[in-house]
């Protein structure tokens, strides 16, 4: 007789044994299911719920288990989960009293405390990698503090930049996202242990000792929400939805910079790839993968949420759908993370180019409106009308930048109805300067070096201070 056989007559068939089996998913959790079940028999020693000899024949078992490795373990159709593999070994090693083990817990509360410890440890990695992305990031742009760049908006020209304070903008979802997960952890982080199926139990068991031993924060105090409560897996896959988008954007970006149509980037040739057919061919297949990829997470954060939605209070075993779930969630944005930030930190910048499309298409005619607003005193929304005009008079007739003069704009404000303004050729010039253009940007947030060293500045003082409390 197995061991849980008291209250079914019958074995389930081979087939339905393998549809309810989580086997496959849940191996993730082994050495978390041993930590699991090494607190709770410590904390029943502890409070002499259980012989000591016994406990510490339990616990002998576990280590030796941790020891050998999940490969030891027996996985057949009758083995519903990692639960039962780990029972059915200990039970080998020590023998009936193995089940003392199980003494006041459940495995509804069991298996809620390995996907917490499991999730801990892996959203740390995650926001790990988020730092060592954004280190890396600010490293690479300060190569490019006066590489001027045309800044975009519905992906037409829209002012100048510089590459630096793009790279930044990264930085700064990103360290979103980072602080997203956070947050979340604080809510991962908390020992469902005790809950047992639904209601704890009548033993007088010591959850303070328990959390304390699994290094959670607090223990759960619903039992019925301890067993049931999956939202913070909701809320790591959304965070890991937010990452990967932030992740597909720069990809996105990537893609279309290093078309021939752009000419701004050069993705390196080991996250490349060539035609089969058509030989001057570089394709950027990497980042079109995580783009790709990074959906996937979205969908899985979709099913986890229609799962939730349609079951009652407390456990139902629509719950052990979920974990696959999660833990796809979590392997494709790890990896895509982990991709995402070696692919942009080998991509070479076309300066040249870079510059000469922030030269193009008057992208700096915004500061030509400022410079009559301030120069003259004139409402800005008379500025916008001259500069407009002065646009479209230029581009009907081949001009450039360089082709703006005063007298030329004092002709286009006079054709408008207004007065001679009398600027400065220097002043309109250096105002229709790219660079100069970009320095005169000196508030905060704004793209001039300086004001792109601050962001620096600070962002170093936050990786230190995040590195710091991971320990690292």
């Amino acid at each position: 007789m197995a061991i849980r056989d008291g209250r079914l007559k019958k074995g389930m068939t081979d087939e339905a044994a393998e549809y309810n089996s989580s086997l496959e998913f849940d191996k993730i959790i082994f050495e978390a299911d041993i930590k699991t079940n090494f607190a709770h028999t410590s904390m029943l020693k502890h409070e002499k719920i259980i012989d000591e000899n016994t406990a510490d024949k339990i616990l002998e078992a576990l280590d030796k288990l941790k020891e050998e490795g999940i490969d030891v373990l027996v996985f057949d159709p009758s083995v519903e989960d990692i639960h039962m593999a780990i029972e059915n070994y200990v039970t080998e090693v020590v023998g009936p009293e193995a089940g003392f083990m199980h003494t006041a817990k459940s495995r509804n509360d069991q298996v809620a405390t390995d996907i917490r410890l499991v999730l801990r440890e892996k959203i740390i990695d995650i926001q790990i990698g988020i730092l060592n992305f954004i280190e890396g990031i600010v490293e690479f742009a300060k190569k490019h503090l006066e590489t001027v760049f045309i800044g975009y908006t519905h992906l037409q020209h829209a002012q100048p930049i510089t590459v630096a304070h793009h790279l930044m903008a990264y930085v700064q979802s990103l360290k979103r996202d980072y602080e997203r997960f956070e947050d979340t952890y604080k809510r991962v982080n908390l020992n469902p242990l005790g809950s047992a199926a639904m209601t704890t139990t009548s033993f007088p068991i010591n959850r303070d000792l328990t959390t304390k031993l699994l290094g959670f924060d607090g223990y759960l105090e619903n039992s019925m929400d301890g067993v049931s409560a999956r939202d913070f897996i909701v809320e790591t896959v959304f965070d890991l939805s937010c990452l990967c988008t932030t992740l597909s954007k720069i990809c996105e970006e990537l893609i279309l910079w290093s078309t021939n149509e752009f000419g701004i980037v050069e993705i390196a040739d080991e996250y490349s790839s060539t035609s089969s057919i058509m030989p001057q061919k570089k394709n950027p297949d990497i980042a079109e993968l995580a783009r790709a990829k990074s959906t996937v997470i979205t969908g899985e954060l979709v099913t986890i949420l229609s799962i939730l939605k349609a079951i009652p209070y407390t456990y139902n075993k629509d719950l052990q759908e979920i974990t696959p779930h999660l833990w796809n969630a979590v392997e494709v944005g790890e990896s895509t993370l982990s991709i995402v930030t070696k692919m942009l930190l080998s991509v070479e910048f076309n300066k040249e180019r870079c510059l000469e499309l922030a030269g193009k298409n008057f992208a700096t005619a915004t500061d030509l409106a400022d410079i009559m607003v301030r120069e003259k005193g004139i409402p800005f929304r008379t500025a916008h009308q001259i500069v407009g005009r002065i646009v479209n008079d230029a581009i009907a007739n081949d001009l450039s930048e360089e082709n703006i003069t005063s007298n030329y704009i004092d002709n286009i404000a006079i054709e408008l109805g207004f007065d001679e303004l009398n600027l400065d050729d220097v002043l309109v010039q250096k105002a229709l300067n790219p660079l100069d253009n970009i320095k005169m940007r000196t508030v905060p947030g704004g793209p001039s070096p300086d004001m792109v060293k601050v962001a620096m500045s600070n962002i170093n003082d936050f990786l230190n201070k995040e590195y710091e409390k991971k320990g690292i």
